[in-house]
């Protein structure tokens, strides 16, 4: 009986031996993701755009609040001289038109934050594809993400391949810029 189990032991621990030494390496790295964003082009050319919009916008907003402080200290002067009726009525104008102002600016933060945070989206959304594409062709069992929104608390150097990745994402933008220039081109010379 006891040669029966010892010989079932060993056939087991044979069977497991090979089992082990069939395992696949899980071949892991890590994106810093605070890193892509700013090295990425596209979310440089998307935060540069929005940057543009929001000081041509703010602009237009801030020439006519240069006006009502102008229209503001103007009322001040002209109040003794016009009389208690005028100023009281000049002033709840003044009042109106601060607070449109002031509702003006709120519309068009979040004007721009919401227009800016639906295309963010998109662009998060194609950059985790990517990746998710980048690990399968690159045959990765795990890219994990580090950053502002860490998933991964510590890992070593070498598992890094942020750099990879953005040259990868900043080639694949390039190459699609280049290919919607072209497209651009063909549909002028059409007209």
């Amino acid at each position: 009986m006891k040669k029966v189990l010892l010989i079932i032991a060993i056939s087991i621990s044979v069977v497991a031996c090979n089992k082990t030494a069939e395992v696949k390496e899980v071949k892991t790295a890590y994106v810093d993701t605070s890193v892509l964003m700013k090295e990425y082009t596209e979310a440089k050319d998307l935060e540069a755009k929005y940057k543009a919009q929001s000081s041509e916008k703010g602009r237009q907003l801030e020439a006519e609040i240069n006006r009502f402080k102008q229209d503001a200290s103007n009322f001040q002067a002209q109040a003794q001289a016009n009389g208690q009726e005028w100023a009281q009525k000049r002033g709840a104008e003044l009042q109106k038109r601060e607070q449109e102002l002031g509702y003006a600016q709120q519309a068009l933060a979040q004007q721009l934050q919401q227009q800016g945070g639906v295309e963010m989206d998109s662009l998060v959304s194609g950059v985790k594809k990517f990746i998710k594409d980048y690990g399968k062709k690159n045959g990765y069992s795990y890219i994990y993400g580090t950053g502002d929104a860490a998933t991964v608390l510590y890992a070593e150097d070498k598992y890094d391949i942020t750099k990879e990745v953005v040259k990868a994402l900043n080639d694949k933008y390039k190459a699609s810029s280049k290919t919607d220039a072209k497209e651009e081109t063909k549909a002028e010379e059409k007209k």
